[in-house]
C-alpha cells in the first residue's frame, strides 16, 4: 500500500477504532499459484498488547483450503472513499484525487475444532443480538447448530504488523481543505459524507 508519511495516521487508538469499527473484513491467502480471498465479519480485541481477531468460515472453500496449508493471511479493513475533484482546489492546476481510509493487517490464522467453533458463533452472533432477540444464539435449534458446526470452521487471526492510509487531503492548505470539506458535506454519498467528517476532525493539523 502506498506509504506516504502525510497520509498515515500515527495514534493507533485511532487506527485500533477505524478497525474495529470496518469489522466486515477482505482475508487474502495465496494458494501457491493465485492470491485467494473471502469476506467475513470479524471480531478484534487486543489480548496481551496483540490484536486477535476472530471469526468463522466454510469448509469446503477453496480459500478455507488455502488458509489451511499457509497460516500467513493478509486481513484489508476498508472504510469510507470518494471522488474529490480538483475544481475544488485554490490551486487547480493539478490532478483531481480520491480520498479514502484502509487498514491492512498481516498475521497468522489458526482453525479450532467444534466446541470452539461453537464458542466463536455464540460469540459472534451475540455481538449483533440481544439475548432477547429471537435471532440470539441460544434462541436456535439444537439441529440447527449442529448442522452448522459440521459445515463451517472458527478461527483466529494473530496479527503482527499493521499499516494504514488515511489520505485526507493533507497535502492541501488549508483553505483547500476547507473547500473540500464543504463540496463532500453537501453530496448526497455516504462515503462522502464520512470522509468530511474524518477531515474535519483533522483541521487543525
Amino acid at each position: 500500500m502506498y506509504s506516504l508519511p502525510h497520509f498515515k495516521e500515527t495514534n493507533e487508538d485511532v487506527v485500533f477504532a477505524f478497525m474495529e469499527k470496518n469489522s466486515f473484513v477482505n482475508i487474502v491467502g495465496y494458494d501457491g499459484e493465485y492470491p485467494v480471498a473471502t469476506h467475513v465479519p470479524v471480531s478484534i480485541k487486543k489480548d496481551d498488547g496483540k490484536i486477535i481477531l476472530t471469526g468463522h468460515v466454510m469448509k469446503h472453500t477453496n480459500h478455507y483450503r488455502t488458509f489451511a496449508q499457509n497460516e500467513n493471511v493478509l486481513v484489508i479493513f476498508n472504510g469510507p472513499h470518494c471522488y474529490v475533484s480538483a475544481s475544488w482546489y485554490e490551486k487547480k492546476e493539478v490532478a483531481s484525487t480520491w480520498n479514502y481510509i484502509d487498514v491492512q493487517a498481516k498475521g497468522t490464522i489458526r482453525f479450532y475444532d467444534s466446541e470452539r467453533t461453537k464458542e466463536i458463533i455464540h460469540d459472534l452472533t451475540n455481538h449483533y443480538e440481544s439475548e432477547e432477540s429471537d435471532a440470539a444464539f441460544n434462541k436456535l435449534p439444537t439441529e440447527y447448530i449442529e448442522r452448522l458446526i459440521n459445515a463451517i470452521i472458527g478461527f483466529t487471526i494473530e496479527i503482527s504488523n499493521v499499516e494504514n492510509v488515511f489520505k485526507l487531503s493533507q497535502n492541501h492548505n488549508l483553505q483547500t481543505r476547507k473547500n473540500i470539506i464543504e463540496k463532500l458535506s453537501a453530496s448526497n454519498d455516504a462515503g462522502a459524507n464520512a470522509i468530511a467528517v474524518e477531515m474535519r476532525k483533522r483541521l487543525s493539523e
